[in-house]
């Protein structure tokens, strides 16, 4: 068997003893969703290919998206914290933090390849082949590769029984706001921290725009946002979002414009122009960088699965069902290509569910509680039903909100402006969905999500002991809400009643 070899440097392939031509299972794509559903088909006996474009597994999570932007994001809290001791708490330094650009950029970098080079070596232990190559389909068993390494069968053709579709997602550029200048960058370019621009426009108040603006913010930009919606993560509760917009604005000095839509860019020198359309903000004005966050789509197109019977929609999504199969018999789809919401974690349970279902295994992917986490400071996270999504569906619920000002944890950290909640069915008592600001929050909603998969009632969650004083407290707290019965805030359910005499 030839497996790849991982390290800091372009793969090496130990040599076949013949020509792989035929492979029971094929991942296409070997992201987050890719390689987790390869190394559990593995894991289940099956004989695994990876077929992988790039020269290292990890995919946009990993190479340029999750991974590194949560190591910048790092950077950005610790200076950020800094600032506050000096501000609040009367830590006196000499000088305000200085960043090494080249040594920020080294370390994610550092974390990149620590990662990539542990994927080599799980794919190695687990005998999973790995070919770096472009792969299309030309039929519903048939691959065709393209690309310059030696494991490339002869023909460039590679048969399976199964492929996985897993070829993930790529960042929005309307061809109005590609005009060639390196001035202009998508999530990928700001990623790679070539330089610290005087100033940046962020255009799209989505978790990424906020995310990459935030890095920058802190590591000494002058930012701004701009956003077609009335307000910054269009589809995150209200309630969850103030606090957030209110430090967006601080960090941006004001600087943020809704219900503004960008006309045009436009290269100026060693500027980009900008023209604004909105209500406050209209004309022109000139930007160092541009940062354009609109979102992303589906890498289906060139895959040639017009030669396959597998459906994709009118929005680039192929089209699967809670087994992750698509219409044809043979083809998988997962991640990123298999619909909303495109998140690393709702990938590699996806190619979970698909390894199991092809290793004859029951199961499904119940798509009722994948959390959501927006990783800014503060941080957002919500799972299961919202409250947008409930009046949308004029659905009841019981909205039970607890006021980290409340909490003493909050108290002692100086993160006060946060705030947990639980939406909760007034005729079952099932929590139904969740939702938390502040520090930490990412970490947190993991206890939601499992409330909400296992359809605890909300006594179940204030019968749990919580460890005090903790964050965590909180989700027992606004539990303790709903009964009327939280011990840090006076909110009854009903009138009490008269003392006896």
């Amino acid at each position: 068997m030839r497996w790849a070899v991982f390290t800091n440097r372009p793969y090496r392939f130990f040599e076949r003893q013949t020509p792989l031509m035929h492979s029971p299972v094929v991942v296409l794509g070997g992201g987050p969703g890719g390689y987790a559903a390869a190394f559990l088909a593995a894991d289940e006996g099956l004989d695994v290919t990876i077929v992988e474009a790039e020269p290292r597994l990890g995919g946009t999570c990993l190479l340029r998206g999750c991974i590194p932007s949560k190591a910048l994001l790092h950077v950005a809290k610790v200076i950020s914290e800094v600032d506050e001791l000096r501000e609040d708490w009367g830590v006196v330094y000499d000088e305000k933090p200085k960043i090494d650009v080249d040594k920020v950029r080294a370390r994610k970098e550092k974390v990149i390849s620590n990662l990539t080079g542990g994927l080599g070596q799980l794919a190695k232990r687990r005998n999973v082949t790995v070919i770096q190559a472009r792969g299309t389909f030309l039929n519903s068993t048939t691959l065709k590769l393209e690309g310059d390494d030696e494991s490339i069968p002869e023909g460039g053709e590679l048969t399976f029984d199964h492929c996985i579709v897993a070829t993930g997602s790529v960042p929005t550029m309307p061809p109005a706001f590609d005009i060639g200048s390196d001035r202009v960058m998508d999530s990928t370019g700001a990623l790679a921290l070539t330089d610290i621009p005087e100033t940046l426009l962020v255009v799209g108040g989505g978790y990424i725009g906020l995310e990459m603006g935030s890095v920058y913010a802190h590591l000494g930009s002058k930012v701004s946002v701009v956003e077609l919606a009335e307000g910054l993560l269009p589809g995150a509760d209200r309630d969850l979002v103030k606090p957030l917009a209110k430090r967006i604005n601080q960090m941006c000095e004001g600087r943020v414009m809704l219900n503004t839509k960008v006309g045009s860019l436009a290269e100026d020198g060693d500027k980009i122009q900008v023209t604004f359309e909105g209500p406050a903000h209209f004309g022109h004005e000139k930007f160092d960088r541009v940062l354009i966050s609109i979102g992303r789509r589906p890498v289906t197109r060139g895959l040639g699965l017009e030669n396959t019977s597998v459906v994709v929609n009118e929005r680039g999504f192929i089209e699967c069902d809670a087994q992750q199969r698509t219409a044809d018999p043979h083809i998988f789809a997962i991640g990123d290509v298999a619909g909303d919401p495109m998140l690393a974690h709702k990938a590699t349970h996806e190619g979970r569910v698909a390894a199991e279902v092809i290793a004859g295994k029951p199961a499904a992917f119940d798509k009722v509680a994948i959390p959501a986490v927006v990783f800014t400071d503060p941080e957002i996270a919500w799972a299961g039903l919202t409250e947008g999504e409930a009046k949308a569906a004029g659905r009841k619920v019981d909205v039970e909100v607890y006021p980290w000002a409340a909490s003493g944890r909050a108290q002692a950290l100086n993160i006060t402006d946060g705030l947990t909640k639980w939406l909760v069915d007034p005729e079952t008592q099932r929590v139904l969905g969740c939702g938390i600001v502040g520090s930490g929050a990412g970490e947190l909603i993991a206890e939601a999500v499992l409330a909400i998969e296992m359809g605890c009632e909300v006594h179940d969650i204030t019968e749990s002991v919580h460890p005090h004083p903790t964050l965590s407290e909180t989700l027992m707290n606004a539990g303790e809400v709903h009964f009327g019965t939280a011990t840090e805030i006076y909110k009854p359910k009903k009138k009490p009643a008269a003392a006896a005499s």
